[in-house]
């Protein structure tokens, strides 16, 4: 027994030293595996087959979100004048509404350049005192929408094309001396034309004028039309050549607004300029359109025309009243006009003058 006592004395500290330093490895050994299977998964692993029991503490749930686009933080932006669009849409319906219905009535320009059924009109006027002839003048006009095309290609057959160059709001046009501008005649034109009801219309013609020798035109006009408030604003660009007259353009700025359901404001400002003359035509209306019933209505309007050269003048002042009259369903009218001018030629001194006028008036659907 003394003999085996130091053998079995080795074995037994060997055998504890070996313990001992295996439970003191075990802590770090474990911790160094949760490390590495950290380091392996960007995510901490939850799931276990253990089963999860729930507490009372608040359980946090991590979500990872895509970055945004754009560096800038994303809010919720409520619109407060959002309930403001609606009033808006209304009164700008009304305006463009009304305006379109005195353009209807009135005889007007935009209503038969923009119309989208065709129109056809035929005026026999007279006009005495300043400016006036004596002579009954007639003047007609035809804007056929062809078919199969949808609108967007028309037959225009007008006297005179060169009036036509520019859009004017109300063919009421005070009554001016007579410039020999281009010799009359008869024109044949051909006609591509927007047909959206927009914002925005445009057209292009191009065409022939009668009698021989037969002389070619072209022309071009685009027009924006916007609410502001209670206004609405139109702006419009004209550029034609004619054979004779030369290149041209015209710039049309109009602003409306309803002052009440039957009486309409119009301020018209019309610059029109011509490379062979040199020179600036400038005017600018002032008009108030007063309906009194469905088949009378009264136009008051102030007129100022001026030039640039030379040297920029006024050479005309018009006060202006038209009576209108729709004596026969929707396509015979009448108008009587008085106008007061001040004309540069007679040290703009009051001169009276007036006309009188007979109307046809045709669209597709009357």
């Amino acid at each position: 027994m003394p003999h085996y006592q130091p053998l079995i004395l080795r074995r037994y500290k060997q055998a504890l030293g070996f313990s001992l330093g295996m439970a003191l490895l075990t802590p770090w050994y474990a911790m160094g595996v949760e490390q590495t299977a950290g380091t392996q998964s960007g995510v901490p692993q939850t799931q276990s087959g253990v089963p999860q029991t729930q507490s009372g503490v608040p359980q946090t749930e991590t979500i990872i979100e895509s970055p945004p686009q754009s560096g800038i933080p994303q809010t919720l932006v409520i619109d407060s004048f959002e309930t403001m669009q609606a009033p808006r849409d209304y009164v700008s319906g009304k305006v463009t509404s009304f305006a379109s219905y005195i353009d209807r009535f009135f005889g007007g320009d935009r209503h038969y350049q923009e119309s989208n059924p065709s129109v056809f009109q035929m005026d026999l006027s007279r006009a005495t005192g300043y400016g006036g002839g004596r002579r009954f003048e007639l003047d007609a006009r035809l804007n056929l929408r062809l078919p199969i095309t949808e609108g967007k290609l028309r037959l225009l057959i007008e006297t005179d094309p060169e009036k036509n160059a520019i859009d004017a709001p109300a063919k009421s046009a005070p009554v001016l001396p007579r410039k020999s501008v281009a010799p009359k005649g008869v024109g044949v034109a051909a006609r591509f034309a927007s047909t959206d009801e927009g914002t925005w219309h445009f057209h292009t013609d191009a065409g022939l004028k009668f009698p021989i020798p037969i002389k070619p035109f072209v022309r071009s006009a685009v027009n924006y039309t916007v609410p502001l408030g209670e206004w609405n604003m139109t702006a419009a660009e004209s550029v034609y050549w004619f054979n004779g007259l030369g290149v041209g353009e015209t710039s049309t700025l109009n602003l409306e607004n309803i002052m009440n359901v039957q009486v309409m404001f119009r301020s018209s400002s019309n610059v029109t300029w011509l490379r062979d003359r040199k020179n600036l035509d400038m005017r600018q209306d002032w008009s108030l359109f007063h309906t009194l019933d469905d088949r009378t209505a009264l136009l008051y309007q102030l007129s100022t025309f001026g030039i640039s050269n030379p040297g920029y003048q006024v050479t005309d002042t018009v006060l202006l009243f038209d009576y209108r009259y729709r004596m026969h369903q929707e396509w015979l009218y009448f108008d009587f006009s008085p106008q007061l001018h001040f004309p540069k030629l007679r040290n703009y001194q009051a001169t009276p003058s007036f006309s009188v006028r007979l109307e046809v008036m045709f669209d597709v659907d009357k």
